[in-house]
């Protein structure tokens, strides 16, 4: 907000890159440099920060026995780093590299709001049920009506919605064969698993679902 008070550029010199020109305007060359390289470190660790994000998510899938157990593996010394995981996510990004950043933001978007949408379905539906199973724990009931809840995940899942309805079609495509693709690797998994082609964690999956079967129903009403 500063830096557009302060000068008299035009809305539409306003690109990508232009706040360093900006701080440059305002302050000189070392500040222009300073916002530049503040930028560059920005994004580094941001990049980071997602990297290590989807690679323990990969980790704890593995260890819970939904992915195979080499993802699971941890580098030696005391940072124990889940290097196959970590690759695996450095790859995906290096798959999506070829789009352009507006598109995979606008991607990642249309991901996000498809799982949105499906978790409002979900939570919809649970409520909706006359009977839940047993082996559900529900430590926490939200205190409202089904036509308050689904008037409450209207407003949000009107947005998403709109979201997906103006991804193009080059967005729509690659969020297509990614969920088909999420689709496929889950059945291929549970295939893998049955047929015992993979090495799964199987110990901490049947502990769960342990725990799950010995847990005491719901009282009545809840759901």
């Amino acid at each position: 907000m500063a830096a557009v008070g302060a000068t008299d550029a035009p809305p539409e010199a306003w690109e990508n890159g232009y706040l360093a020109d900006a701080a440059g305007i305002i302050g000189g060359r070392w500040l222009k440099y300073w916002t530049e390289a503040g930028s560059v470190l920005s994004s580094v660790g941001l990049f980071e920060a997602q990297l290590s994000s989807g690679a323990f998510q990969l980790l704890g899938m593995a260890e819970l026995g939904l992915l195979p157990s080499v993802f699971a593996r941890r580098g030696p010394g005391r940072s124990a780093t889940p290097w196959v995981a970590v690759a695996a996510s450095a790859a995906v990004s290096v798959a999506v590299s070829f789009l352009g950043f507006d598109d995979v933001v606008a991607t990642a978007n249309l991901l996000y709001s498809l799982g949105a949408l499906l978790e409002f379905a979900a939570f919809l539906r649970l409520r909706a049920r006359e009977e839940s199973p047993s082996s559900l724990k529900r430590p926490y009931r939200v205190p409202l009506p089904l036509p308050a809840l689904a008037a409450m995940c209207l407003v949000p899942s009107a947005f998403l919605a709109y979201v997906v309805a103006v991804a193009g079609w080059r967005v729509s495509a690659v969020a297509a064969a990614l969920t088909a693709l999420g689709v496929g690797w889950h059945g291929a998994m549970r295939v893998c698993r049955s047929r015992k082609w993979l090495r799964f964690n199987t110990a901490v999956a049947a502990d769960h679902r342990l725990q799950l079967q010995d847990a005491p129903p719901p009282p009545a009403g809840r759901v």
